[in-house]
């Protein structure tokens, strides 16, 4: 494979700065799930929790060395900074030089593991080959037992999807856009059914590898740990129903581990794109991500959290503060009472404090000095449940009253309309430098001469 793409004469160096950043965009990159140790013969091993995506320029580790394969395209995606129509630098690793830098920087501590995407270079199945060939050597020349994550390449050949799930800890596919009718329009290159293909192949390997693995406890792994997929918010017209309805289904149809969501930055400016005057629709996100938590987590419905009549979320309170005062009938909820699926509805209550509550409830009669003891945020759930019979103060049951008294406490989340908020920490912010980085030092660094 080595012979279907050649370096060049772009520095390393260059080649690293381009291809991170053109990696940015890309916020499904988190690891779960996957527990290896080492073997004695392989260099790293994986852990479930604790590794991160992003590097700062004085070494810490934060630490996944998250880039492109390439940043050229076939494609013109609208959304895009990578699409063909753009005048942009490009850059192309091969599969070589990113087995280099992530060697080289595991070895300095830096990283964990790798998160790899790539841009579209000839065809889909020609990048495949090249990510599997990366996994590849990076698993049996390097002996690399750290965590990797890969894209899975819409379009490409079953067989090298099949292939990098045997050799990758995660897989995602991108979603891109909510609906078809909003990839129509501003992917055109690209269809709902080409995605959803290798979603569903990655999904029936899973299962298959499960039951394959009860029979032989020594059967390789394929992708051990789960597939994401990553939707971008605010580039087409659909609300918080549509998208959070699509999560869910994707939760339910595809069992995926988690729907990442991606507030739309006009890169392009292009002219079918939303100008955006405030900039990244940042809260809009956050809300999602607390809606898609209690979606996994908490016993929500897509249906009970928003309707057609009422398709977005409100800015000012959590998405579960939001449907407990749109649903006060249902209390206040007796702490001491209440089964396990009320107390994780209840605002301020959470999974673990929920659980604690439940076995604490045992020994004895719990009141809110308890509840606070167990870790509930009071100045949320004390409007909604009660010890004893007896709620913390004297509270009107007034939808009104509660959300004064609950946006009055909070302090606003502040989102830059400057867009920096949104921006990935470079693999070279020289911030903490005294003196600038030459690029000697740059090159020495990344290779691990430094």
């Amino acid at each position: 494979m080595e012979y279907l793409i050649t370096g060049g004469e772009q520095p390393l160096m260059d080649k690293l700065q381009i291809l991170t950043a053109a990696a940015k965009y890309d916020v499904a990159c988190t690891s779960s799930g996957v527990e290896r140790g080492g073997t004695g013969q392989s260099i790293g091993n994986c852990v479930k929790s604790g590794i991160c995506h992003s590097f700062a320029g004085d070494g810490r580790c934060i630490s996944l060395l998250k880039i492109l394969l390439t940043n050229e395209c076939i494609f013109d995606c609208k959304y895009c900074q990578n699409r063909c129509s753009n005048d942009i630098p490009r850059a192309t690793f091969t599969p070589e030089e990113i087995c280099t830098l992530t060697m080289e920087f595991y070895r300095r501590n830096y990283i964990e593991g790798l998160f790899l995407s790539s841009g579209i270079i000839r065809n889909p199945t020609f990048t495949m080959e090249l990510i599997c060939r990366v996994l590849y050597l990076l698993r049996t020349k390097y002996h690399f037992n750290g965590y990797v994550h890969v894209k899975a390449i819409p379009g490409a050949a079953p067989e090298l999807i099949q292939r990098a799930g045997y050799m990758a800890d995660r897989m995602s596919v991108n979603l891109e856009l909510p609906t078809a009718e909003g990839l129509r329009a501003l992917a055109p290159n690209k269809h709902r059914k080409s995605i959803l293909t290798p979603m569903r192949q990655i999904q029936n390997g899973i299962v298959e590898n499960k039951n394959d693995l009860v029979l032989y406890r020594n059967a390789p792994r394929f992708v051990s740990g789960g597939q994401s997929t990553q939707v971008i918010i605010g580039a087409t017209p659909e609300n918080d129903y549509q998208i959070l309805s699509v999560a869910e289904s994707l939760y339910r149809k595809f069992e995926l581990k988690r729907v990442f969501y991606s507030a739309f930055v006009n890169v392009t400016g292009d002219s079918n794109l939303p100008a955006l005057p405030g900039g990244p629709p940042m809260l809009r996100e956050h809300r999602l991500y607390q809606a898609d938590w209690l979606l996994r987590f908490y016993g929500f419905r897509a249906d009970e959290l928003l309707d057609e009549g009422r398709p977005f979320f409100n800015v000012l309170l959590d998405p579960k503060e939001d449907w407990a005062v749109r649903h006060l009938e249902q209390f206040p909820v007796e702490i001491n009472r209440a089964p396990l699926e009320m107390l994780l509805r209840v605002p301020g209550v959470g999974v673990k404090s929920a659980q604690r509550i439940m076995a604490a409830r045992r020994i004895a009669s719990l009141t809110f000095a308890d509840l606070k003891k167990i870790g509930v945020v009071l100045k949320r759930a004390l409007y909604f449940v009660t010890c004893n019979g007896r709620m913390m103060y004297p509270v009107k049951m007034e939808e009104d009253y509660i959300v004064r008294n609950l946006t009055g406490e909070k302090e606003r989340v502040r989102f830059g309309s400057d867009g920096m908020s949104y921006r990935q920490m470079s693999l070279f912010d020289d911030g903490s430098f005294t003196r600038p980085v030459g690029a000697e030092e740059r090159l020495q660094a990344a290779v691990g001469q430094l």
